[in-house]
């Protein structure tokens, strides 16, 4: 009896779906990597009802959200992964690139010193500037890019990142240099060359430098009277430049001046 309803019990039950073999999840990654994310979603996506779970999948879809731009996603996943491996400086760089596209530079600081300290990388250097921009604090951004330029000196971005920076202090001859040079290391690229028309516009049409010790309302708030001014003359690459620079300071001027520029690059 004992056997007979042990052998009826193994009949009645089903038996358990095997795990996906890792090459699904390798062959996803490299979807992934060459760039077809919606092979990568889908492969992944099967992975998953096949049975496949834990961290090896956690990681495949924070880097699916970071390549897709889905950068709450991306930031959620790898902060989690993070947490499980703080020796992990590719985890954290990832972290703060994504907190920083957010706009949360306090939190992409934290990922990023980690980052720089764990494995450095010139991502992550390049993207430490970027957070140091945004809070003014221009004696580590120079050194954040000196450091990612050490590692990469062919980068244009690198470069183009010098340039904003120095851009964003109001050194238009300076940022024009650092744009001329990372044009010539990336002459395809659209935003180096928008910067670098930018920054000669600037120049040409007299855009007003920033005072030593400056705040950003108040030099935005001139670059905002400049641009309406040039406007108002018909100068629309003067205006373009001008409204274009006081949007990047982010203060209270910022939704005027992307009013401002709207209007301007409306009329043709």
């Amino acid at each position: 009896m004992i056997l007979l309803l042990a052998a009826a019990l193994a009949a009645a039950t089903p038996p358990s779906a095997p795990a996906p073999p890792p090459a699904a999840l390798a062959e996803a990654s490299h979807a992934l990597t060459a760039g077809r994310l919606d092979q990568a979603r889908e492969m992944i996506a099967a992975a998953v009802k096949a049975g496949a779970a834990g961290e090896p999948v956690d990681r495949l879809l924070a880097d699916l959200a970071f390549v897709s731009g889905d950068n709450v996603r991306a930031l959620a996943g790898y902060a989690a992964l993070f947490a499980a491996h703080p020796d992990n400086g590719f985890l954290a760089e990832r972290a703060g690139i994504s907190a920083l596209k957010l706009g949360n530079s306090l939190r992409a600081i934290a990922f990023l010193d980690h980052a720089t300290a764990k494995a450095p990388s010139w991502r992550a250097w390049n993207a430490r500037g970027v957070a140091a921009d945004r809070m003014n604090d221009w004696a580590t951004a120079d050194a954040a890019y000196a450091r990612a330029e050490a590692i990469a000196s062919e980068r244009g971005e690198i470069t183009n990142n010098q340039g904003w920076s120095l851009l964003l202090r109001g050194q238009w001859t300076e940022a024009l240099a650092k744009f001329e040079q990372a044009a010539q290391r990336d002459p395809k690229s659209p935003r180096i060359a928008n910067n670098l028309e930018l920054a000669r516009d600037a120049l040409k049409d007299r855009l007003p430098q920033r005072g030593p010790g400056e705040n950003d309302q108040a030099w935005s708030a001139r670059l905002n009277d400049a641009g309406v001014a040039a406007a108002m003359r018909g100068e629309r690459g003067r205006a373009i430049a001008a409204f274009a620079q006081a949007i990047e300071t982010r203060t209270a001027w910022y939704n005027r001046a992307a009013d401002n520029l709207a209007a301007v690059q409306a009329a043709q």
